[in-house]
């Protein structure tokens, strides 16, 4: 007498159907986990814009809406070029004194013209980038140690030209790079519409270029870059190139703005740049990151800072320890995200 297993086939129907569920759980879950690292700097801040507006009556003004808007977009494109540099898997902490050599050499160059104080601060600045690159691409250094190094000698340059900031180098009047700086389009200052337009530019060629790509590969898998053929030590020397080029256009503009070469500006603002762009979902081991983030992560810290100063009887200070609190939520989320989706 033969014998039928008639459950067998109900078995496997019911574990395929099971496996399938899983793994469209599975993807979900890794959509939602992208989309929160993505887009989560942006929800919180316009949860925090939506409960400022209707805490503090002028919190939602033009007059303060556009001096945060100025106010945020020389941090923003240094923070540009720190995206590209983290998403490498490197850093930068070099950007802050940049800026602030930029500023002076923009005001020393502008007694020579308009073009001279908005080229010499992106040549010296870039200059100082190669370096950095070639020094980490080609002789291998850590990056920490070779922009630090830059650091200090770019702020020991800039003193150097201020006769240890006993000189202050004025912007003229009614020059164009004064109205670079002081003017305004359609209700914003032109420095905003310079960052916008840069962050545009920043986010095609990340997104939609082989350079762009190479920049993602490197900060993936250096190695696995090199054997797929992308140029790894041309990509970083790209990288931090653009990154001192930016700072130092970034102090240029700043430096209009203010109508002087302000020598003390630009300490710690590599941290806030740093700060911005991990906020707004940029890996600090590389691989992954995202240009439009690091607007948000920007725009979030001058939000924060702009809310302190609305209630008035908070010091300034407590402006660093609710981004020290951001940013360690923010490393802390990736961390995890990170796991979840290795484990998935």
């Amino acid at each position: 007498m033969t014998v039928t297993n008639t459950d067998t086939p109900v078995t496997t129907a019911s574990n395929a159907a099971a496996d399938t569920e899983g793994a469209v759980g599975s993807a979900r879950s890794e959509r939602l986990s992208a989309l929160v690292q993505q887009h989560g700097a942006l929800a919180v801040l316009v949860i925090v814009s939506i409960v400022a507006s209707f805490g503090f009556d002028s919190f939602a003004t033009g007059d303060n809406v556009s001096n945060m808007a100025t106010s945020s977009a020389f941090l923003a494109i240094v923070a540009l070029g720190m995206t590209f540099v983290i998403v490498t898997g490197g850093i930068d902490l070099s950007v802050g004194s940049l800026f602030a050599l930029g500023g002076v050499l923009a005001a020393w160059g502008s007694r020579h013209g308009t073009l001279v104080a908005l080229l010499l601060p992106l040549l010296v600045c870039g200059l100082i980038g190669v370096v950095n690159g070639l020094l980490v691409a080609r002789s291998r250094l850590a990056p920490f140690i070779v922009t630090l190094a830059a650091m200090l000698g770019a702020r020991g340059l800039m003193l150097a030209l201020t006769d240890e900031g006993a000189d202050t180098y004025l912007i003229g009047k009614g020059s164009f790079l004064a109205e670079l700086g002081q003017g305004s389009t359609l209700g914003l200052g032109n420095p905003v519409w310079i960052t916008l337009a840069l962050f545009v530019a920043g986010a095609v060629v990340l997104r939609r270029t082989r350079f762009g790509q190479h920049v993602y590969a490197v900060g993936g898998n250096e190695d696995a870059a090199a054997l797929m053929g992308a140029p790894v030590a041309r990509t970083k020397i790209l990288v931090y190139t653009l990154s001192g080029v930016l700072a130092g256009l970034a102090g240029a503009l700043n430096a209009a703005w203010l109508a002087s070469g302000v020598t003390i500006l630009g300490n710690g603002m590599e941290l806030d740049a740093i700060s911005a762009v991990v906020i707004g979902g940029t890996l600090l081991t590389g691989g992954l990151g995202y240009v439009s983030g690091s607007l948000v992560g920007v725009l979030l810290l001058k939000v924060i800072q702009n809310v302190i100063n609305q209630i008035g009887s908070l010091d300034s200070s407590y402006q660093l320890v609710v981004s020290g609190a951001f940013l360690a939520l923010v490393v802390i989320a990736q961390t995890w995200l990170g796991r979840r989706r290795q484990l998935m």
